[in-house]
């Protein structure tokens, strides 16, 4: 029954599934940006220090020296990665299950380490800035990222 009730809350969260045309812009414009795991996670973290301190690794430290540490590039991997399968699912309506999977998984890590909403929004804000400095945005491509983002942080806001 409790899993029942946590899919129904997942699925009450999606908004509006992307649109097999809108998966592609999303995925096209990622492909031109992905390969960049430190650049972005150095973006995010520059952007946004407090949710850098929420990583015991990183606290104190210093942005620039970490940037080029390993550690650094396997943890902006992981996030990059995550944020790859996300978007390699969108479209697809037969997909959501493995969607609903992955994004339980990383909501439930999150919410024990006591991520607040805000900080995801701020990790959204400053990944679409990033974005839009490296991707030539059209209004419909923005639109199709801002539909597939609400559609995943509802699901992962519905967890928290």
């Amino acid at each position: 029954m409790k899993f029942l009730v946590l899919a129904l809350c997942i699925a009450g969260a999606i908004a509006a599934p992307l649109s097999a045309d809108q998966a592609t812009a999303v995925r096209d414009s990622w492909n031109k940006v992905k390969h960049s795991e430190v650049d972005i996670l150095y973006y995010i973290f520059k952007a946004n220090p407090d949710i850098m301190a929420k990583f015991p690794q990183f606290v104190g430290k210093d942005i620039d020296s970490l940037k080029d540490t390993a550690a650094f590039a396997t943890h902006a991997g992981r996030i990059v990665g995550f944020i790859s399968e996300m978007i390699a699912l969108m479209g697809n309506e037969a997909n959501m299950p493995a969607m609903k999977t992955l994004i339980a998984e990383m909501a439930s890590n999150h919410k024990s380490r006591g991520i607040p909403k805000a900080q995801f929004n701020e990790f959204r804000t400053s990944l679409m800035s990033y974005l839009e400095s490296k991707v030539s945005f059209t209004d419909s491509l923005t639109a199709a990222w801002n539909q597939g983002m609400d559609n995943v942080f509802g699901m992962i806001f519905a967890l928290l």
